[in-house]
């Protein structure tokens, strides 16, 4: 299972990301008008190390373990022959947010300083994870699922990988070969990636290689050293505007947006125009889906030109609400505050 890794190093277009080193965050303002699904090259970036060029002529997909009774190998025609599945799945940085530890509740935390465009929604074409591993002859004792990327290993830590528990691995997790009706991009784990919905990024594993079934818990430094205690997503919104937007006066504007939950879907979205002082219930459109995000909409005619500050909260099923404030994370993981979005009013 051994290869010879080679990277790809291309520009990112400024206008549709913010560059962090080697990541690459989703621009909300490039979101608009794109509909439900967030666009190949708008899709955020978040690799440890570089992307690796993977030769599909030897590539292959190893499952084993002492959790399953026959080990397997599977080749990329012979995945994309099996039963396949479609999924409308967000995939989001556990950091997301994380900018907004230090400049909105003065607690700076280390890491990728994210803002909200670490999160995109695809439609994922795949196998679920289930048949693989059925396939593989998954044993009544199996506890943990390990995934392993094949992309270059991390400082002294070795390769990306981060365990599942079996049950999340046989409920919706897909080993995914197109991503909105395309060819995985390199950047995004080509020849075939995990998507876990509803679970932070890092369960998602890139550039699949080698599945391991154990009949034990199992440990990596991606679930205790970094990542640790993060499953599930909290609840967050963004405005589909430029940060400093500058909008003219005459109005009224329809100010768009989108609020997602890893816990459930979103039963409610409240917009504030004057920094919190007042809410109104926005209008939602669009896909309603447990796994994505809510699209929702609603009017705004500002009555003086200047500075403004616009927020918005939603509540999912859970009844989980965003906060005003939320407490810091040492790792800057789970910001579900309410984030101060200014724009400025303008004549025009």
């Amino acid at each position: 299972m051994k290869q010879a890794l080679a990277t790809i190093v291309k520009p990112l277009p400024d206008h549709l990301f913010r560059v962090h080193g080697a990541s690459a965050e989703m621009r909300w303002e490039a979101m608009s008008g794109q509909g439900y699904h967030t666009p190949n090259d708008r899709f955020f970036v978040r690799n440890h190390t570089a992307t690796p060029i993977i030769d599909l002529t030897t590539w292959r997909l190893l499952v084993h373990g002492a959790g399953v009774r026959c080990p397997r190998e599977f080749g990329y025609d012979e995945l994309r022959a099996m039963p396949s599945r479609t999924l409308d799945v967000a995939i989001e940085c556990a950091g997301n947010g994380r900018r907004f530890y230090g400049t909105q509740q003065h607690e700076a935390a280390p890491g990728t300083q994210w803002g909200l465009g670490a999160i995109g929604v695809a439609r994922w074409r795949g196998v679920p994870l289930k048949y693989l591993l059925k396939q593989a002859g998954v044993l009544p004792g199996a506890v943990d699922v390990l995934p392993t990327g094949l992309d270059a290993p991390f400082e002294g830590y070795g390769h990306v990988r981060r365990p599942l528990p079996i049950d999340k691995a046989m409920d919706d997790v897909l080993v995914a070969y197109e991503m909105n009706g395309e060819r995985l991009p390199p950047d995004h784990g080509f020849p075939v990636r995990l998507v876990v919905p509803g679970w932070v990024g890092i369960a998602s594993i890139k550039w699949l290689g080698e599945i391991e079934v154990s009949t034990k818990e199992l440990f990596t430094p991606w679930n205790t050293v970094f990542y640790p205690n993060v499953a599930t997503q909290p609840v967050k919104s963004a405005f589909e505007l430029a940060w400093n937007a500058r909008l003219p006066r005459s109005g009224p504007h329809i100010v768009r947006g989108r609020s997602w939950s890893g816990q459930g879907r979103i039963v409610r979205v409240e917009v504030s125009f004057d920094g919190g002082l007042s809410w109104r219930t926005a209008d939602h459109h669009g896909q309603h889906l447990v796994s994505a995000w809510l699209p929702w909409h609603i009017s705004w005619a500002p009555r003086r030109t200047g500075g403004h500050v616009l927020m918005a909260r939603a509540t999912d099923e859970t009844g989980a609400t965003q906060p005003l404030v939320t407490p810091r994370h040492p790792f800057g993981y789970h910001f579900d505050a309410v984030v101060r979005h200014p724009v400025d009013v303008v004549i025009g």
